[in-house]
């Protein structure tokens, strides 16, 4: 259960949102200090399991063949053979890549996979997941449906996604204690590595969490 104070900010973003004709996400916006973001191994690059829920559509393609490719159906939005990914020019595959939240692929096309797509899906950090044998796919696309990346990159200050507005404000608080226990562990000097912390939603005013 997340931080009282955590909860209040996240209350009055909540309260402090203009309303609008959509429903809005709701960001973390984190701010680095004492790092060397040029050193790569410096660098916030993380996969967190929102316990909550996003509160969106997240859009996954599975890569996969047989039986696999069978059981992707019920759960992805998009299943692709092997041979259809070799015929992707580069416009279908970047329009794809764009759309498309997370990739997944059994793990012994990977090789194939970065021959053809890894110009355009590496740099925009959305490299499949591999599957292996023993994995569930079902059970991958569920728990990557409720996912979010952490990334820097060379930036002292990130964002990411941590709800929507309709939710309720506890169970987003909930989304960002469990983000900020991960950076905490994962940072070199944990919290003293975290200058400020807000959340907002898309068109709010930020609100300071930490």
């Amino acid at each position: 259960m997340a931080d009282s104070d955590i909860e209040t900010a996240v209350a009055r973003a909540l309260e402090e949102s203009p309303d609008r004709n959509f429903t809005e996400t709701v960001d973390l916006a984190i701010n680095l200090r004492d790092l060397d973001l040029n050193e790569p191994s410096n660098r916030v690059d993380e996969s967190v399991v929102l316990p909550s829920g996003t509160g969106q559509d997240t859009r996954i393609v599975v890569i996969a063949e047989g039986e696999t490719a069978v059981r992707a159906e019920e759960v992805a939005d998009e299943v692709l053979s092997e041979d259809e990914v070799a015929d992707l020019d580069d416009d279908e595959a970047k329009d794809m890549a764009d759309e498309t939240d997370f990739f997944i692929a059994e793990e012994a096309m990977m090789q194939d996979i970065a021959r053809h797509l890894g110009t355009i899906l590496g740099p925009r950090g959305k490299m499949p997941d591999p599957l292996s044998p023993d994995d569930d796919v079902v059970e991958t696309v569920n728990r990557l449906k409720n996912t979010v990346q952490l990334r820097s990159g060379d930036r002292r200050t990130f964002h990411t996604l941590v709800g929507a507005e309709d939710m309720d404000a506890e169970n987003i608080a909930d989304n960002i204690d469990v983000i900020l226990r991960r950076l905490h562990a994962d940072l070199e000097k944990g919290p003293q590595n975290i200058d400020a912390v807000y959340v907002k939603t898309t068109m709010g005013p930020s609100v300071e969490v930490a």
